[in-house]
């Protein structure tokens, strides 16, 4: 009996596992200049509402840089950071959080450590339109779910 629980607990993972693979959007068209400017200015528009001084960075799906900005006051660690999570989000198609829920979690999750521009921070987002991943979004500057907040509001720009 405890060998047919174990086969079942295994067969489910597995399933799960794959179904949740199936389930990551695939690339589309690079993300544009007048997008990337939509996704800043609502970003920054949540930010100011909430008086938080943020960087964002929009990237395109290879990660490289479309258009940044920093608010006044914002740490300067935050420019890094901010492109580190866009980057992230949109090379590996998932928000940073689930990573840093991964990381979290402690056994299998602790091997995003090893992947190169893996950020394991809460802030990151792929931005996705017509079901197509077309860029990320990468915000820092307060805490990683307010950055997470900002990058969402940014995202929703361009439902």
């Amino acid at each position: 009996m405890r060998n047919f629980v174990a086969v079942s607990a295994a067969l489910l993972a597995a399933t799960l596992a794959f179904s949740a693979e199936a389930q990551v959007p695939q690339y589309g068209t690079d993300i544009n200049l007048e997008q990337a400017k939509k996704v800043i200015a609502a970003g920054q528009a949540e930010a100011r509402k909430n008086n938080w001084p943020i960087a964002i960075a929009i990237v395109d799906n290879h990660g490289f840089l479309v258009a940044f900005e920093k608010m006044d006051g914002t740490q300067t660690a935050s420019v890094a950071i901010a492109l580190d999570k866009g980057s992230s989000a949109a090379m590996y198609r998932r928000p940073t959080k689930v990573i840093q829920d991964a990381v979290a979690g402690g056994g299998a999750g602790i091997r995003f450590l090893n992947l190169r521009g893996a950020s394991a921070v809460e802030g990151g987002l792929p931005i996705v339109v017509g079901g197509k991943i077309i860029g990320g979004v990468g915000v820092s500057g307060v805490t990683s779910d307010q950055d997470g907040v900002v990058a969402k509001a940014g995202t929703d720009a361009l439902k």
